[in-house]
């Protein structure tokens, strides 16, 4: 499937993955929809891309945890946007990296409603629009915590898993419509992942990615783009891509 003149939207555009979809899309000519939460960015992303590469792009302040933003961003596209192709549910983060005992509710509350709820929110507002084409794609950028846990990431795999039972629930519910559900779990990749995490520390987070080379956002949009773009009958449901220095959460090659 080519993308030019089909309709994109990506959740969480303003950065990391999310950005490296935007960019890759754009090259290939797909017209574009940016929600995030720091619409400077988002019109930043934007300027650059419409200067480089022959694309529309559309941008909305939206928190994917604020059900009713969600619904009015989406129930307000008119004409070409409303016939959106490809949905990329990128919007997710983690916060801290506490044992369960010592959580923080906050935290945890913040996890829970961008990776789960946003992602249900976002999904519920755009699926009708494809089911009524019967065409459509569908992915969810998750994560390797989805697959596998590790000490003290508790409440963020948990709400990974949780993103991973969705995307197999959506290939279930899905079936026949002609819409398709790829769910992606990338590894370690180097973007403000662990700086948010840590709330701006910035000297923590590099830590997470010294002494081996990480996944970049680019490589996981490269792997996007090759899910979108086979053809109608076939359907990849699920990728995991790490970097080659990881073979699982806990064990990590690191060259210290």
């Amino acid at each position: 499937m080519k993308l030019s003149n089909k309709t994109i939207l990506i959740t969480g555009a303003s950065s990391g993955i999310g950005r490296a979809c935007a960019e890759i899309c754009a090259k290939e000519g797909a017209r574009l929809i940016f929600l995030a939460r720091r619409i400077e960015l988002l019109e930043e992303l934007a300027l650059d891309l419409r200067a480089n590469y022959k694309t529309e792009i559309l941008v909305a302040k939206c928190d994917v945890r604020d059900r009713i933003e969600v619904e009015n961003v989406i129930s307000t596209l008119k004409d070409k946007w409303a016939e959106i192709d490809v949905l990329i549910n990128n919007a997710g983060l983690s916060r801290g990296l506490d044992k369960i005992q010592d959580g923080d509710f906050t935290n945890w509350d913040e996890m829970i409603d961008t990776n789960v709820k946003g992602l249900l929110y976002v999904s519920r507002a755009v699926l009708p629009l494809m089911i009524k084409r019967n065409d459509g794609i569908v992915v969810n950028i998750s994560s390797i915590a989805g697959r596998q846990i590790y000490p003290a990431g508790n409440v963020y795999c948990a709400s990974k898993h949780a993103a991973r039972a969705i995307s197999e629930s959506m290939q279930l519910d899905l079936n026949g419509t002609g819409v398709r559900v790829c769910n992606i779990d990338p590894g370690l990749v180097e973007t403000e992942f662990s700086l948010v995490r840590f709330r701006g520390d910035a000297e923590r987070a590099e830590k997470v990615y010294e002494g081996y080379t990480p996944l970049h956002g680019n490589d996981v949009a490269e792997a996007m783009l090759f899910c979108i773009t086979r053809p109608k009958h076939v359907s990849i449901h699920d990728m995991l891509i790490m970097p080659t220095d990881q073979a699982s959460t806990m064990l990590v090659n690191k060259k210290l």
